[in-house]
């Protein structure tokens, strides 16, 4: 236990001597993040790059105790898998932070280092073995502890959005693995744990609000990869068949937050790696709370979740669900407490039907452009059309190419408005309808970019207009009329 505190301490102690002079020298050096008035809403210019620091701190314990002579089981931790190569998956992530924030990285290179890293990872031994109990195999285990490691990185980068969030909630979920381990005896991962809780604690000292140095991509990267591989090795050593259930709910704010954010431009059709202002620490401040209270109530959020996550952890099976249920209530409480509008909307649509009406018209399209992508000549190509428009909503249709007219025009016609195709120079189709018609933008839209498109995939079809005789199918209230530029001279 004295190896425990003295390890702990020593990351406090190195962290608070460490951070400022990482500060300073990246200020000199001029390693700032400004503001943008947008989504980087601090005051002056901030030196960034702190995971340097916390990641010095959190290795230097381990250095600091070999010189001293003191035995540490750190690479064979009591049989919890940690090694070089761990190590080195920790240091591919830190390395793609820091070179993000030096020179700055698209989405998909810094996916592609946390993917390398999250690989090698699982090569070390930082692999979930089984789901719920239930063990699975290799071809599911990899995917899934690359996919696990990749969110947790990610959603400690996503929410590292207010002064001390991001290092704040990590300490939090740090200690909760450290009590969960202390608990069942798990000494391999308390040693792990406990100096990345010093480590962190002693920068939020200069992180917390009024900030004066920030994460970095470096240090929110790095920190939910580490509580990621922590969280796996905790759920292999869980005494429950719950598993995983317990590290999702102790990075519950920082999770959720990422799957919110991914879900609602997802519904938006929005690149779901943009960034935005709309994270949850966003919407604590559109509601009208100061900085460091909605930090200070996203603490309390994570404390809640730890206190659910050790709760969990220590009852059976049975109990353990009803806790789990009990948590994705408070969950979706939240969420409508945050007032986001894509949910509500989406709420909406699926309870009014409009869902069901938006998937009518979708299936309706894909089956008019499965017909036109079949047709053959010029009479088919009509006859789909006219057997087609009223499906959209539309009440008449009139072609004019090469001299050849084809119409089926509503006996009302000085009472409807018309769209018009152009096609072939000064050729057209019309398409006529009444005001008191609902179509829907999208549905009518959708149907007239297939005509389009299969006219233009397609020119033999009106270039064998004049030529081939054609018979449009009957409709009540229509007028037919089939004119030739001959007949008609």
């Amino acid at each position: 236990m004295m190896v425990l505190l003295l390890l702990g301490g020593l990351a406090l102690a190195v962290s608070l001597a460490l951070t400022p002079v990482v500060r300073n020298t990246t200020r000199r050096r001029g390693l700032v993040d400004h503001p943008d008035a947008i989504r980087k809403l601090h005051q002056h210019a901030v030196p960034r790059l702190g995971g340097v620091a916390i990641l010095l701190s959190y290795v230097a314990v381990f250095g600091i105790l070999k010189l001293l002579g003191l035995q540490w089981p750190v690479l064979t931790l009591d049989g919890t898998p940690w090694s070089w190569l761990t190590v080195a998956a920790v240091a591919i992530v830190f390395g793609t932070g820091v070179i993000d924030d030096l020179v700055g990285l698209n989405a998909w290179q810094k996916l592609l280092g946390q993917v390398t890293a999250a690989g090698i990872a699982y090569a070390s031994g930082v692999q979930i073995h089984s789901l719920q109990g239930h063990p699975i195999a290799i071809w599911w285990s990899l995917p899934l502890t690359v996919l696990w490691l990749i969110i947790c990185s990610n959603a400690f980068n996503l929410i590292d959005g207010m002064d001390g969030l991001a290092a704040g909630l990590g300490f939090l979920a740090t200690a909760t693995m450290f009590i969960a381990a202390f608990v069942h005896h798990n000494t391999g991962l308390m040693i792990l744990t406990l100096p990345l809780c010093g480590a962190l604690l002693g920068f939020l000292r200069y992180n917390f609000n009024p900030a004066s140095i920030f994460l970095g991509d470096c240090g929110s990267l790095t920190i939910g990869f580490l509580l990621g591989s922590f969280g796996v090795l905790s759920s292999d050593k869980s005494a429950t068949l719950l598993g995983m259930t317990a590290p999702v709910m102790t990075l519950a704010v920082p999770l959720l937050d990422a799957a919110i954010s991914v879900t609602r431009r997802f519904l938006r059709n929005q690149p779901v790696l943009s960034g935005d202002r709309r994270h949850v620490h966003h919407r604590l401040l559109d509601r009208g709370l100061t900085p460091r209270r909605a930090v200070l109530l996203l603490y309390g959020g994570g404390a809640l979740a730890a206190a659910f996550s050790l709760l969990e952890n220590s009852l059976n099976d049975q109990f353990g669900g009803f806790v789990i249920v009990l948590f994705c209530v408070l969950a979706c409480v939240s969420i409508q407490y945050l007032g986001y509008v894509e949910f509500g909307t989406a709420t909406r649509m699926v309870l009014s039907g409009q869902f069901r009406k938006v998937l009518d018209a979708e299936v309706r399209l894909r089956i008019f452009e499965e017909r036109l992508a079949q047709t053959s000549s010029f009479s088919e190509f009509w006859n789909t059309i006219c057997a087609s428009y009223g499906d959209f909503g539309l009440e008449g249709a009139r072609l004019s190419a090469r001299g050849v007219v084809r119409e089926q025009i509503p006996l009302f016609e000085d009472r409807c408005w018309r769209i018009r195709v152009p096609i072939l120079g000064d050729g057209y189709i019309n398409f006529y309808s009444s005001f008191d018609r609902d179509h829907g933008p999208n549905l009518l839209s959708g149907f007239i970019r297939a005509v389009e498109n299969g006219l233009k995939s397609k020119p033999f079809v009106i270039e064998s207009a004049a030529t081939v005789p054609i018979k449009g199918p009957q409709r009540s209230g229509i007028r037919v009329k089939e004119q030739t530029a001959s007949s008609s001279a």
